[in-house]
C-alpha cells in the first residue's frame, strides 16, 4: 500500500509516544488504515439515486413538452434511467468522496470500531504486564477515529476524554492531514493520563505504526 505518513512524520510520532508512555505508564499504538469495510452497496444506492432522478426528470420533461416529442419511446427513457443509473454507480467506485455521499454515519462507526476492535485483538495489543494497551486507529475512507483502551487503563482514561480526543484530532483528518492528526491526538492524551503509579515497563508493544489497506 502507498506510504501515508512520511519518515520524519513517523520519527516525531515515536518520540512523543515514547515519551507519553514513559511517564503514564501505557503502551500506545497508532494505526491507520484505508477503509474499514468494502461497502458493496455503496454502487446500489448511488445507481438507484441516478436512475430516480433522471426518471423524475424525464417525468418532467414528459409532461412539459408531451405534445412536442410526443413520438420519444418509452424504451429511450428506460436506456437514458439505466445510463444515469449505471454512470452514478461508476463514480461511486471510482470517487471515495462521491460513494460516502451515500454512507450512513452509523454504518461507517460501526464498521471501524468494528475494524479496531479486531486488529486490537489480532495484534494482542492486550497483551502487557498491566493490561495498559491504548489504540488510536484512523480510518481513512471514513475519516473517523477509534480510541480502545486496555482495562487497566479504564479508571484513567473516561469515555468524555476518549471523545475529547477523537473531537482534537478530525479537524486534521478532514484536512487529510494524518501526521498532525496524530500528533494532537497524543499530546492530548499524554495531557490528561497521570504520570503512573506503578513501575513502568518499556516497549512491551512495537512503536511502529501500523499501517494496513483495510477491507
Amino acid at each position: 500500500m502507498k506510504t501515508i505518513l512520511s519518515d520524519q512524520e513517523c520519527s516525531r510520532l515515536d518520540a512523543l509516544v515514547v515519551e507519553t508512555e514513559n511517564r503514564t505508564g501505557t503502551q500506545i499504538v497508532l494505526s491507520v488504515i484505508q477503509r474499514s469495510d468494502a461497502y458493496e452497496e455503496l454502487p446500489w444506492k448511488a445507481f438507484a439515486m441516478g436512475a430516480s432522478v433522471s426518471g423524475l426528470l424525464l417525468l418532467l420533461l414528459d409532461w412539459s413538452f408531451c405534445e412536442r416529442y410526443a413520438d420519444v419511446s418509452a424504451l429511450i427513457m428506460v436506456v437514458v434511467m439505466l445510463a444515469s443509473g449505471a454512470l452514478s454507480a461508476l463514480l461511486a467506485i471510482m470517487l471515495p468522496r462521491f460513494a460516502k455521499c451515500f454512507l450512513s454515519g452509523y454504518r461507517s462507526e460501526t464498521e471501524v470500531r468494528q475494524y479496531a476492535i479486531s486488529l486490537f485483538l489480532e495484534r494482542q495489543l492486550f497483551a502487557t504486564r498491566n493490561r495498559t494497551g491504548i489504540l488510536l486507529l484512523v480510518s481513512l475512507f471514513e475519516r473517523r477515529v477509534v480510541i480502545l483502551p486496555d482495562k487497566g487503563v479504564d479508571g484513567r482514561l473516561t469515555d468524555e476524554d476518549i471523545g475529547s480526543i477523537i473531537a482534537v484530532m478530525v479537524p486534521f483528518l478532514k484536512r487529510n492531514e494524518v501526521g498532525r492528526a496524530f500528533n494532537a491526538g497524543v499530546e492530548y492524551l499524554s495531557s490528561i493520563l497521570p504520570s503512573s503509579p506503578i513501575d513502568v515497563v518499556s516497549d512491551e508493544l512495537p512503536n511502529e505504526i501500523i499501517e494496513e489497506d483495510g477491507i
